[in-house]
């Protein structure tokens, strides 16, 4: 695969991940434009709300897990990475345990982080939870994420592109994250993997 199939394909995930929730702000727009009931009108400023607002968090979660992330060698804030995952996962049928240290962590290793606790929320299409467990040395970091729920899976798309296996030219849009997931375990030397144990999903890394 070549940078720019790569870097389509990607931007295709982005665009896919904000046509719903933008599609949404729309449609409320034209009820309130057409609408005269007042308990329809509240209804739709309430769906414009919403969808700009988780518009905002998706836009705000891939700037930095998918985007460049400030300079080379730059850190990032867990905090702040927390924030955003949080964001990214409000109000859906996941939800979020975050038990990571406040400190700051290499760029592409909280880049990983972030991909890799997405990667586990896309495990549960039944909704469940999402656990993250960091450790504490920003100079050594590492991470178990755990999801569970019912129906929690790991594809076997998503295990071949952890592992590396995936043929490029095999890969969507919806694919390309994973695979993303493993160009950012690569890089820091990671060591990711992915396993379903028992009705649990769990990554690892470090």
């Amino acid at each position: 695969m070549t940078e720019i199939e790569f870097s389509a394909l990607m931007v295709s995930r982005v665009c896919h991940d904000l046509v719903g929730p933008l599609g949404a702000v729309i449609n409320g727009l034209e009820v309130l434009e057409d609408e005269r009931d007042a308990q329809m009108r509240e209804d739709a400023l309430r769906l414009v709300t919403s969808s700009a607002n988780q518009a905002l968090a998706r836009i705000q979660f891939m700037r930095i897990a998918f985007g460049a992330a400030g300079s080379a060698g730059a850190e990032l804030d867990l905090g702040e990475v927390g924030r955003l995952v949080t964001g990214l996962l409000e109000g859906g049928k996941v939800k979020l345990e975050w038990n990571v240290p406040h400190v700051y962590w290499a760029k592409d290793w909280a880049k990983l982080l972030m991909n890799a606790t997405l990667i586990g929320a896309d495990c549960l299409p039944r909704g469940g939870l999402v656990t993250v467990n960091a450790g504490s040395d920003p100079q050594l970091p590492s991470f178990t994420i755990t999801a569970s729920g019912m129906n929690a899976r790991v594809t076997e798309e998503v295990e071949k592109s952890i592992r590396g296996e995936a043929q490029p030219g095999a890969l969507d849009a919806r694919a390309i994250q994973p695979f993303l997931t493993h160009r950012l375990s690569r890089t820091v030397n990671a060591g990711l993997s992915i396993a379903l144990n028992e009705g649990v999903v769990e990554l690892k890394a470090g």
